[in-house]
C-alpha cells in the first residue's frame, strides 16, 4: 500500500515512516525539509508548506491512505502561524483525500485540545473529557479545530480516526528531551507545585504502534472510524519520578527545586505580555497554558484503543528508560552532553 506521512522527518514522523516501511508499505514524507535518515529508509520525500494547498494535493496524489502528523507545535508564536499549519494544512489534506478518493486518514492529535486551566483528569476517555475553552496556547486551539474537522470528514467514503499521544518521549528525541536537559544543567528547571501530580507519557514506539493499530483497523463503520482516542504508556506517574526518570536517564542533573503555581502562572502572564511588547527572541520560559499544564494530574484510560482497535503499550517506561540510558554510550548521541 502506498503510504503519504505528514511531517514524516520529525520525532514521531520518523517512527511512523520506520514502522510502515518494515511492514511493506511503500512510504513518502511530505515535510519542510529534507531528511537523510529517511533517505536511508528508503521513504521517498516530497518538500513543501501543508498551508499550500496545490502541493499538498500534488504530494497526496497516487497514495491509498495518509498519516497526517505534521503540526506547529511548541509553547509560542503568532495565531496565524499555528492556523496556517494546523487548520488550513489539515483542511488541504482532508480536500487532498476527497480529490485523490483516499479512504484513510489516521490524524496525530494531542491531549491539550482538551485542557481546563488547573481541572484534573484521572482515568479519563475521550467519551468523558469534554474539549477545552478558552484555551490559551494557540497550538492546543488550533489543534482542537484541526481535530474536530478532522472527525467531522469521516463518512463512507473516508474514515478517519484521531489519535491523542501524552508527551512522547524516548531514544531519538530532538526536541522535548534536549531542552529539559539544557534548562536542568543550567538550574532553571524547577516543578511547579510540589511535582506530586499524576501525569501519563509515551515512549515513541508505543505512539507509532497505537497509529499502525488504528489504521489496520480503520475502515468506513468500523468502532474506531470518526472518534479520539487518548494514548499513552498506561503507567500514570508523578510528574517528579517522570521528569527525573527522563534526565536520570541521559546523565542529567535531576530536580529537586520548586515553584508555587500562582507564582508560575504570574510569570507566564508576565512572560507572555514581554514576549508580545518587546521584540525577544525564543520562546518565553513560562507561559499560563504551560503552568497550569505541569501543575495538573492528567491521565487517561486506554481501555477504548484498546476496545476499538487492540493497541496494548509494548514498550514498558522502565524498557523505555533503559534504552535511553543504552543509547547514551553509542558513538554520535550528544543529548546530555
Amino acid at each position: 500500500m502506498k503510504i503519504l506521512v505528514t511531517g514524516g522527518g520529525g520525532f514521531l514522523g520518523q517512527a511512523l515512516c520506520r514502522g510502515l516501511v518494515e511492514r511493506g508499505h511503500a512510504v513518502t514524507s511530505f515535510s519542510r525539509g529534507h531528511y537523510p535518515a529517511l533517505d536511508a529508509l528508503g521513504v521517498a520525500q516530497v518538500q513543501g508548506d501543508l498551508a499550500e494547498r496545490d502541493a499538498v494535493l500534488v504530494a497526496c496524489a497516487g497514495h491509498d491512505a495518509i498519516f497526517h502528523n505534521a503540526a506547529k507545535a511548541g509553547a509560542w508564536g503568532s495565531y496565524d502561524s499555528y492556523h496556517r499549519a494546523n487548520v488550513v494544512g489539515t483542511e488541504n489534506v482532508i480536500a487532498a483525500c476527497r480529490a485523490h478518493g483516499i479512504g484513510r486518514l489516521v490524524y496525530t492529535s494531542t491531549p491539550s485540545v482538551t485542557h481546563r486551566a488547573t481541572h484534573p483528569v484521572e482515568g479519563g476517555t475521550a467519551d468523558s473529557v469534554p474539549y477545552g475553552d478558552d484555551l490559551k496556547a494557540p497550538y492546543a486551539a488550533t489543534k482542537k479545530i484541526a481535530e474536530q474537522r478532522v472527525l467531522a470528514a469521516n463518512d463512507a467514503a473516508l474514515a478517519t480516526v484521531a489519535l491523542r499521544p501524552r508527551l512522547i518521549w524516548g531514544v531519538g528525541d530532538n526536541h522535548l528531551l534536549p531542552r529539559l536537559v539544557a534548562r536542568a544543567k543550567t538550574g532553571r528547571l524547577r516543578f511547579v507545585g510540589d511535582g506530586q501530580n499524576v501525569m501519563d507519557s509515551t515512549y515513541v514506539d508505543n505512539a507509532a504502534q497505537a497509529h499502525f493499530d488504528a489504521f489496520e483497523h480503520l475502515a468506513p463503520g468500523a468502532a474506531c472510524a470518526g472518534r479520539a482516542y487518548f494514548i499513552s504508556n498506561g503507567e500514570p506517574k508523578t510528574l517528579r519520578e517522570t521528569l527525573n526518570g527522563l534526565l536520570e536517564a541521559v546523565g542529567a542533573p535531576t530536580v529537586t527545586k520548586t515553584i508555587p503555581f500562582g507564582v508560575a502562572y504570574a510569570a507566564g502572564a508576565l512572560c507572555e505580555g514581554l514576549w508580545h511588547t518587546l521584540p525577544l527572541r525564543g520562546e518565553p520560559p513560562m507561559t499560563r497554558f504551560l503552568a497550569e499544564q505541569l501543575a495538573t494530574t492528567h491521565w487517561y484510560d486506554m481501555a477504548p484503543a484498546r476496545r476499538d482497535f487492540g493497541y496494548v503499550p509494548r514498550v514498558s517506561f522502565a524498557e523505555g528508560l533503559a534504552r535511553l540510558r543504552a543509547a547514551q554510550l553509542q558513538p554520535g548521541t550528544t543529548m546530555s552532553r
